[in-house]
C-alpha cells in the first residue's frame, strides 16, 4: 500500500479518535466558566495539532534530519497521546452502547426506562464519562512521570554470592556492574554523569560493563565518553558487546562503512580505558592468587545475533579456580554456557531492561520481560552455577522507566 495513503489513514482515525474522546471534554467541561472552558478546549486541540504535526513530519520528512533523542520523544509523544485516547475511547463506548441499548428498549415499549441510578447523585452517562478521561490521564501521567524521573533515577542493587572455591585473596571482593547504556537515548547528561559517579563513591574492586553500549552508531558516545571514561577500578574495567553495538539495526551505505562503525566502537571502549574482551579471557591477579573473567561477543536466543564463541572463549581459562563469564543476553546462560562450561562459576548478563516497565516489592517482582525470558533482572542460581542480570543503565524506545529504574549493580563475592 502506497506510504502517503497508509499516512492519510492512520491520521483519519486519528482524527475520529480525537473528535470521539473530544466529547467527553466537552462533557466534563461544561460546568465551568467559559474562559476556562474555551481555554481547555483550545489546549486539547493545540495538543492534538502538534501530536499530529509530530507524526506527519517524522514520515514525510527524512528521520535522519532529527537527532535520535528528538525523534524518540517524537513517536512516543504519539504513542502517549493516541494510547491514552484509545482508552478512554473503550468507556465512551461502553457508554454509547448502553444508551444504545436503552433507546431500542424505548421503541418497543414506548415508555421511559427507569434506571436503578436515577436517584443518585451521578448519572451512569456522567459516572462513565468520567471513568474514561481518568483511564486516559493514568497512563498519560505515568508514561510522563517514568520519563521525568524514572529514566534516570539509578539505584544500587546489592548481592553477595558465596563460592567453595574462590581463592583466599578474593574473598570480599566487590564487583560492580553497568549494562545497556544505550547512550543514543539519552537526554540528560548532568543526571548520567551523576549515574556514573553513583558508581564510582561505591570503590568497587572491578567492573564489568556487559553490552549495548549504543543503539547502533559509534558517534552516540560523542558526548558521553568523557563521562564513562571516569570509570575505573583498582583490578580494571572489563567490556563486552551486546546485540546493539553491531550495527545491525541501521542502514549502512557499505559492509566497509558499518564495519568501520565498529571497529570506531571497539576504539571507543579502549579510549576509555575499558579492556574489551571479544570471545577471550583474562587474569585477576591478588597477592599471588588468580581468577578468570571471561567475555563472549553477543549471543542470543531467537532471532539475536549469535556472534559469539564460546570454545574460543573458555579456552586458556580451565585451570583458574573461580571464572566470571560476561556475556550480554541472559538466554545464553541455559542455551549454552550450563551445558558447555558447567565450571563457570557467575554469568553477568543485562539485555531486558526489565522491559522498563513492572512492579518491584520486596521479594515480588513482575514484568512483561517474564514471559519473553526465564531469567529477566537480578540473581539466580541452578546447581553451583549463577546468572546475575542488570537491569540497565540506560534506556531504548520509550525513554523512562516505570517501576523498574536504572541500576547499578554492586556483587560482593565470599568464600563459602
Amino acid at each position: 500500500m502506497n506510504k502517503i495513503l497508509v499516512i492519510v489513514l492512520a491520521s483519519a482515525v486519528f482524527i475520529l479518535i480525537d473528535l470521539y474522546v473530544f466529547q467527553a471534554v466537552k462533557i466534563i467541561t461544561q460546568g465551568l466558566s467559559a474562559p476556562w472552558r474555551k481555554g481547555l478546549h483550545l489546549a486539547y486541540w493545540a495538543v492534538t495539532f502538534l501530536t499530529l504535526a509530530g507524526f506527519w513530519t517524522y514520515h514525510m520528512v527524512n528521520p535522519d534530519n532529527f537527532s535520535r533523542v528528538f525523534r524518540s520523544f517524537l513517536l512516543v509523544g504519539v504513542f502517549m497521546n493516541y494510547m491514552s485516547k484509545s482508552l478512554a475511547v473503550v468507556f465512551l463506548m461502553i457508554d454509547d452502547i448502553i444508551r444504545a441499548g436503552q433507546w431500542v428498549v424505548q421503541q418497543f415499549y414506548k415508555k421511559e426506562v427507569v434506571h436503578p441510578d436515577t436517584d443518585s447523585n451521578i448519572t451512569r452517562s456522567d459516572f462513565l464519562v468520567k471513568t474514561a478521561l481518568v483511564a486516559a490521564a493514568i497512563p498519560f501521567a505515568t508514561m510522563s512521570f517514568g520519563i521525568l524521573s524514572g529514566a534516570h533515577d539509578y539505584r544500587i542493587r546489592r548481592k553477595t554470592v558465596f563460592l567453595p572455591n574462590l581463592p583466599k585473596a578474593f574473598d570480599g571482593i566487590t564487583i560492580g556492574q553497568l549494562s545497556d547504556v544505550h547512550s543514543g537515548s539519552f537526554f540528560n547528561k548532568r543526571a548520567v554523569k551523576g549515574g556514573v559517579e553513583m558508581l564510582m563513591q561505591q570503590k568497587p574492586d572491578t567492573i564489568f560493563f556487559t553490552g549495548d553500549l549504543v543503539n547502533s552508531v559509534a558517534n552516540e558516545m560523542r558526548d558521553y565518553q568523557d563521562i564513562f571514561s571516569g570509570v575505573k577500578a583498582p583490578l580494571g574495567v572489563y567490556s563486552t558487546l551486546g546485540n546493539h553495538d553491531y550495527g545491525d539495526y541501521a542502514s549502512w551505505k557499505s559492509p566497509e562503512a558499518k564495519k568501520r562503525n565498529l571497529d570506531d566502537l571497539i576504539a571507543t571502549h579502549k579510549h576509555m580505558g575499558w579492556d574489551l574482551l571479544m570471545n577471550e579471557n583474562r587474569r585477576l591477579k591478588v597477592d599471588g592468587e588468580e581468577i578468570a573473567v571471561l567475555g563472549i561477543e553477543n549471543w542470543g536466543g531467537g532471532r539475536f545475533a549469535k556472534y559469539g564463541k564460546i570454545k574460543e572463549t573458555y579456552q586458556g581459562s580451565e585451570d583458574a579456580p573461580v571464572k566470571l563469564l560476561l556475556s550480554h543476553d541472559p538466554s545464553h546462560w541455559d542455551a549454552q554456557v550450563r551445558t558447555m562450561c558447567p565450571d563457570i562459576d557467575i554469568m553477568f548478563a543485562g539485555h531486558t531492561h526489565g522491559f522498563q516497565f513492572g512492579v518491584e516489592i520486596g521479594d515480588f517482582k513482575w514484568s512483561p520481560s517474564q514471559y519473553a525470558y526465564k531469567q529477566w533482572a537480578g540473581l539466580y542460581q541452578e546447581g553451583s552455577q549463577y546468572l546475575y542480570v542488570n537491569r540497565g543503565f540506560g534506556y531504548i524506545g520509550y525513554p523512562g522507566r516505570i517501576g523498574i529504574p536504572p541500576e547499578i549493580t554492586l556483587l560482593e563475592l565470599k568464600r563459602a
